[in-house]
């Protein structure tokens, strides 16, 4: 397989890191993103400004960046009881999980990378899922991430890399990382045109980006900055 990757990237800050991240290494880097009746759709509609802005940060960028990719995955939205499918308040349910966990969510979106990048000929998939920061989703731990690559590589009979950048990082390591890769200017194009808030909010502005504020995604991607500016001061 060549020298390509292919990014999990649904228009948020931790997968434009990433897609940032996978042009810093590889040779050609495609991206894929889902639509699965998610309450926040605005992101997927931050993809394309993040993408055209991210080519333009640099000739290399924008020479390595390929083809984009959109699946729907509306079926997963359908089976989803949550308040990231649903208009639902958001809180906790009875087995102590967020009820914005979507079941299988990151199992079925990896597994689907992987049958793209089985087409596409790309050895390499990323995808910007942490157990640092996070809301204790268990698709979203290392130990799911390096059992599916081994299902994934078995099942397909390829040799499958499932990079996992954040994994280890809280969320204002993660905007330092973006300033390694891209200096200020990256750090200021993913706080403007990326999108985190399960709301959906793109009305309201904060100094961390626009959201509803008040979110667990909000609240998270809030502290993070307030962490990374501290840091610079």
């Amino acid at each position: 397989m060549s020298n390509a990757a292919l990014v999990l990237f649904s228009g948020g800050q931790d997968s434009a890191t990433c897609l940032a991240w996978a042009l810093s290494r590889f040779d050609r880097v495609e991206t894929v993103g889902y639509a699965y009746g998610q309450r926040h759709l605005v992101e997927l509609e931050c993809r394309d400004t993040l993408r055209a802005r991210m080519a333009e940060h640099s000739p290399e960028w924008k020479a390595r960046l390929g083809e984009d990719h959109t699946i729907d995955l509306a079926s997963l939205g359908a089976l989803s009881e949550t308040a990231l499918t649903r208009e639902a308040e958001i809180g906790f349910s009875e087995s102590g999980l967020p009820n914005t966990f979507v079941p299988g969510r990151n199992l079925i979106f990896l597994t689907f990378a992987a049958a793209l990048a089985y087409r596409r000929n790309v050895k390499h998939i990323v995808t910007g899922v942490c157990e640092t920061d996070y809301s204790g989703y268990p698709d979203c731990r290392d130990d799911t991430i390096k059992a599916l690559q081994v299902a994934l590589n078995l099942g397909m009979d390829q040799r499958f890399v499932l990079h996992t950048p954040l994994m280890w990082i809280d969320k204002a390591q993660t905007w330092d990382l973006t300033e390694e890769l891209g200096g200020k200017t990256l750090v200021d194009l993913i706080n403007h045109e990326s999108h985190s808030c399960y709301m959906g909010d793109r009305t309201h502005h904060h100094a961390w980006g626009y959201g509803c504020g008040t979110c667990p995604a909000c609240e998270l991607r809030a502290e993070g900055w307030r962490r990374y500016c501290e840091s610079k001061a």
